[in-house]
């Protein structure tokens, strides 16, 4: 089989937990994160039991830019290639809050956190192509909205809103970055996993399919051959699906991606 080294943000709990364990069990090489030691570890601790070897932990809070940029660039120095980033790590909110940077937790971890690691590892991810960015939006993207007057929310809160908005981000982000990518060998593409039984699902519904299922269509368009040349697609349920319109704007994705350069160099540039 063709092994991968694969990044999986969020692979502490729900999706990204099972989807590294599933890797491993399949052979690849998982390079797990956490935002705590104790589940890293946990994790950890899993996959070796599986494969005999203990894989790489990330330790980072994804709501401190400073913490993803770090993260990023430890990996970039350490590895010798990265052939899938896996963006699934998530959160959402009821209450309006804001991250260690003073942005919306939902926009700050959802959007900006993926937005700044892809852009930190791109140079590795192109030096190990055929390689793939995988960024797990969801099925809300569709009806929301970029509020670019009011990106942060202030006026007027709503935690499935901010959801929505961010997971619209996800995809926005995804066209940009496959357009900038053609001929490179990077394929980036973003996918609603199902509706599946995790934390994030509870907090606005109740049931879901299981985590496994949920892994099995994240890791179908990471690793599956016959996907390996859609770039800029979006899957739900593990195939190929139109987005919503709105999702491929080339202008809307132009100024998210510049806004949010923007956003990431007012934190990162501060003393």
């Amino acid at each position: 089989m063709d092994t991968k080294t694969i990044l999986i943000t969020g692979s502490t709990d729900g999706i990204g937990r099972a989807a590294a364990l599933a890797a491993a069990e399949q052979g690849h090489t998982v390079i797990v994160h956490g935002r705590t030691s104790d589940r890293l570890a946990g994790v950890q601790a899993e996959i070796e039991q599986i494969t005999g070897r203990k894989p790489r932990g990330v330790l980072a809070d994804l709501s401190s830019l400073r913490e993803v940029q770090s993260a990023a660039t430890r990996l970039a120095n350490e590895l010798d290639q990265l052939d899938v980033l896996i963006n699934n790590a998530g959160v959402i909110s009821r209450r309006r809050t804001v991250s260690q940077d003073g942005y919306e937790l939902t926009f700050a971890v959802n959007h900006l956190a993926p937005f700044l690691l892809t852009s930190t590892l791109i140079d590795m991810l192109r030096a190990s192509a055929p390689a793939r960015v995988v960024t797990v939006s969801s099925m809300v993207h569709r009806g929301a909205r970029i509020d670019f007057d009011d990106l942060m929310l202030e006026s007027d809160y709503d935690g499935f809103t901010a959801y929505g908005q961010s997971k619209l981000a996800n995809v926005l982000f995804t066209s940009e970055l496959a357009r900038r990518l053609e001929q490179t060998g990077v394929t980036a593409v973003s996918l609603h996993p199902g509706v599946i039984n995790t934390k994030v699902l509870h907090e606005y519904f109740s049931g879901g399919a299981s985590v496994s299922e949920g892994a099995k269509n994240v890791l179908g368009p990471a690793l599956d051959s016959q996907y390996a040349d859609l770039t800029g697609a979006y899957f739900s349920g593990g195939r190929p699906e139109e987005p919503e319109p709105t999702a491929t704007d080339p202008e809307t994705a132009r100024r998210l991606w510049e806004v949010s350069e923007d956003l990431c160099r007012r934190v990162l540039s501060a003393e």
